[in-house]
């Protein structure tokens, strides 16, 4: 059987990830990478505190079949812009480089709609470059997932999804082509589809949420 590893297992998307292969036979062995220790008794997990300043004292653990990579903050979190840049996109590219170099053959990381290395916005800034560096470290498998805004029940208040679903949704009724992608997507879509996408051969490497949103409903 297969081993799994998370990076970011307490976020949105990481905790909804970790649950769900948590109570499946996807993988036999589940590794997270945390800054505080969850309460979690199940035995095929393996639970690694971390100093994320130190990430290659790690590197002995960073092995497996399938990296996930769903590691996120915001200014309000991080209002420290080195500190933000660290996050968003320094620690992305080192995980990836361990894994890389431990012969991990898939690596999921979790972007943004909009990704752009040449956006304005830093947010999208970062995570469109680190999808630039991660394709040039060539691994056997890349995917990357690009949401839109996000629908479930998030333990933090984030006042911007609160204000700007119901107006997305509303304008993305009568959408049509590109505008689709914009719509916001539940959680358990985007970790269901992940996992599909994982599982089987596509031919792309980054995938839209509007392509999420198909790949969750027909499977």
């Amino acid at each position: 059987m297969k081993t799994a590893i998370i990076f970011g297992s307490s976020g949105f998307i990481g905790n909804e990830l970790f649950k769900k292969i948590l109570f499946n036979n996807i993988y036999s062995k589940i590794i997270i990478f945390v800054r505080s220790i969850p309460e979690v008794n199940n035995p095929k997990v393996e639970i690694i505190k971390t100093d994320f300043n130190n990430l290659h004292q790690y590197k002995d653990n960073i092995k497996g079949n399938d990296c996930y990579f769903c590691i996120g903050t915001t200014k309000k979190d991080s209002p420290d812009k080195n500190e933000y840049r660290r996050i968003e996109h320094d620690i992305p590219i080192e995980v990836a480089r361990i894994a890389k170099a431990n012969s991990i053959n898939s690596f999921i990381y979790v972007s943004s709609i909009g990704a752009n290395a040449n956006a304005i916005s830093n947010y999208l800034k970062n995570k469109g470059q680190v999808e630039e560096e991660l394709k040039n470290l060539n691994f056997p498998k890349l995917i990357i997932i690009r949401p839109s805004l996000l629908v479930g029940g998030r333990k933090s208040f984030r006042l911007g999804e609160v204000i700007f679903t119901p107006i997305m949704n509303t304008l993305t009724f009568f959408a049509f082509g590109n505008l689709k992608k914009y719509k916001p997507i539940k959680v358990e879509n985007v970790v269901k589809a992940m996992l599909y996408i994982s599982k089987n051969n596509l031919d792309e490497t980054i995938f839209e949420s509007d392509e999420l949103e198909k790949i969750a409903n027909l499977n």
